[in-house]
């Protein structure tokens, strides 16, 4: 795309002048708040040259200024190299590449790009504290996301097995790595928040990573008197981040169709929270700890949700072929009590795929949602006592009325 020269050259400059600003304060031997700026009007200036005559003026200049940074780290006295890294020199040759790329491109990209680069050279101390306090632990499960991203993902064929069309490895395990993503995202603002997290970033923290482990966990907490509606609390709050966690993952899915979806599920949502804040004003000044989560990217949990899905998905088109849509509620309900990731994906897919009308799609994925607080109604009956889970139920009794009258009320 031709832009105004004036335009390019005075953005140029003042894109360099930030990034330069920023090694300036930094003290850099290498370039600063001079330095910079003339990089990028070099690179831009490279790029007008080069769309007027041949782009090897680009690399020409490149190489003009990859070796004065050669010629530059060796005058450094000796001292200077022990200990020292090239985070200016990349930075340098970045903002070369901006500064031409302004010419050919989106401006947008090049403003972006410098705004990354100036972060990532201003937040250096906390990046690598950051990285100091990951363990094994953390590092494995980034590790384990990278496996099942990218490198299992791409190899998997894409092509389906099934006569029903539901069975693409490919696609499942696109699904695999969103919500192990998800998941992920949870469990490392927990890592980052810690101890410090409270019953209500605890409960949401806990729906982001898993409503049904959270459930677990602070059901055995309940069991003491002091900390039983402490629990009933965190629990309802990550069974509303969940539902939350199923309608981001259906504006991901079906996204044509988030609408028909939005409107009944945020009703019920709107319900969690008004219970929610209710528990909320009655122990907003007790604390409480989060008890430790678990890695949720693990390979074999991945492949037991890959195995999940491709079976629901199965199931949820073997059923409509053979009996029709009304059987697709027993779906549901089964598939609920388990895993509410799996049948909310599936059922979004057939959606957006035009198999199911999406008024039959959100009332599928509201009775699985219903099916789950029943399960996990009964993991504090069982696991927190008496107590716990007659609070529990009653909320989630609550809740589940609401969802049954959307189901009947709500118009085709």
């Amino acid at each position: 795309m031709e832009y105004n020269t004036w335009l390019l050259l005075f953005l140029s400059l003042g894109l360099g002048l930030l990034v330069g600003l920023q090694r300036q304060s930094a003290d850099s031997k290498t370039a600063g708040i001079r330095t910079f700026p003339l990089i990028t009007l070099l690179g831009t200036i490279c790029g007008l040259l080069a769309r007027e005559f041949n782009g090897w003026i680009l690399m020409a200049g490149l190489l003009a200024v990859t070796a004065l940074l050669i010629i530059t780290f060796f005058q450094r006295p000796k001292s200077e190299w022990e200990g020292g890294g090239i985070t200016t020199e990349v930075a340098v040759l970045i903002m070369y590449a901006t500064g031409a790329y302004l010419v050919f491109g989106e401006l947008a990209i090049g403003v972006v790009v410098t705004g990354i680069v100036t972060l990532l050279l201003h937040f250096k101390t906390r990046l690598h504290g950051w990285v100091d306090r990951i363990g094994d632990k953390d590092l494995r499960a980034v590790m384990q996301f990278v496996l099942i991203s990218m490198v299992i993902l791409p190899v998997l064929p894409d092509r389906t097995y099934d006569q029903y069309g539901s069975l693409n490895p490919r696609n499942i395990w696109l699904m695999v790595v969103l919500i192990v993503g998800i998941s992920l995202t949870g469990y490392f603002l927990y890592k980052i928040v810690g101890q410090r997290a409270g019953v209500f970033l605890g409960g949401i923290l806990g729906g982001l990573i898993s409503s049904t482990a959270t459930t677990m966990s602070y059901s055995k907490l309940g069991k003491t008197v002091t900390s039983t509606s402490l629990a009933a609390f965190v629990i309802v709050t990550a069974s509303g981040v969940s539902l939350v966690r199923v309608m981001a993952e259906i504006s991901l899915v079906a996204p044509s169709h988030i609408e028909t979806f939005l409107f009944p599920l945020g009703i019920e949502l709107a319900a969690m929270v008004i219970l929610i804040a209710i528990l909320f004003f009655q122990h907003r000044k007790e604390k409480s700890t989060m008890p430790e989560q678990t890695n949720p990217a693990q390979l074999k949990g991945a492949i037991i949700f890959a195995l999940l899905y491709g079976l629901i998905s199965f199931l949820s088109a073997f059923v409509k072929n053979k009996f029709g849509n009304d059987a697709l509620y027993a779906v549901s309900v089964v598939s609920g009590l388990t895993d509410l990731d799996a049948i909310t994906l599936s059922t979004a897919k057939m959606t957006e795929q035009k198999t199911i009308e999406a008024s039959l799609g959100w009332r599928l994925v509201m009775v699985a949602a219903l099916s789950n607080l029943v399960f996990k109604a009964g993991i504090a009956i069982v696991i927190g006592g008496r107590q716990l889970g007659k609070t529990v139920a009653i909320l989630f009794g609550l809740l589940i009325l609401c969802g049954l009258a959307l189901i009947f009320l709500w118009p085709s």
